[in-house]
């Protein structure tokens, strides 16, 4: 029988955490590299899912420089003691002139282009950037900061919805246009890559509560 110190490393983990809600999400409005603030309910959802987090003792910090992701990382920094680097690598997707509109303005005003887009069709929404660029800027970031880590640390990177769902896509190694398939994250929610023998995998995906171990023939 092998003994428990004998057993193989865990490897590497990544947490990548949504911001918490801001009055624009309220609204349906597309918020891309607009800078905007939490609400008194985003602050809270921050201060809940930290003291989750805080338990998983993560090694590590990098959040996106936008204010609603900053300000979510800064309460995990305060439970851990860890500073926060921050880096616009993990900004949202640059949306140009569907910043600011809502859902249904974007479907009124840019219908085809948005249709393309759910379709996995490579769009520059308003003019702006290729998912496939956020996933070029955002990933070497994950990645830089996940090389860092002791054997068997842990990152948590803070940034938004978008760009965490392409950075997955791309550390994963799937192709650009099966990322919609990975569905969004909830504010405050975070889905968990972690390093095995044939690179990252996802372990968690939307999750509000804290990871389980997975016990049985997949593990």
């Amino acid at each position: 029988m092998t003994a428990p110190a004998d057993r193989k490393s865990r490897g590497r983990r990544v947490i990548l955490w949504r911001h918490g809600q801001t009055s624009w999400n309220v609204e349906r409005r597309f918020q891309g590299t607009t800078d905007v603030e939490l609400t008194e309910t985003g602050v809270g959802q921050a201060r809940r899912a930290a003291r989750l987090l805080a338990s998983l003792q993560p090694d590590a910090i990098v959040a996106s420089d936008l204010r609603r992701a900053a300000n979510t990382a800064a309460e995990l920094a305060a439970l851990t003691g860890l500073e926060v680097a921050h880096d616009e690598g993990l900004r949202e997707t640059y949306a140009g002139v569907w910043q600011g509109l809502t859902h249904d303005e974007i479907i009124a005003r840019h219908g085809e282009e948005y249709a393309a887009w759910k379709r996995g069709e490579p769009v520059r929404r308003g003019g702006g950037e290729l998912e496939s660029e956020v996933a070029d800027r955002a990933a070497p970031v994950v990645l830089r900061h996940a090389e860092k880590l002791p054997e068997d640390g842990t990152l948590v990177v803070v940034s938004h919805g978008g760009t965490i769902r392409t950075t997955i896509g791309r550390l994963l190694g799937l192709d650009a246009h099966h990322w919609e398939s990975l569905g969004g994250l909830s504010n405050c929610c975070w889905s968990v890559l972690g390093q095995g023998a044939r690179g990252w995998r996802l372990l968690e995906h939307n999750a509000g509560t804290l990871p389980e171990p997975v016990l049985g023939d997949d593990d």
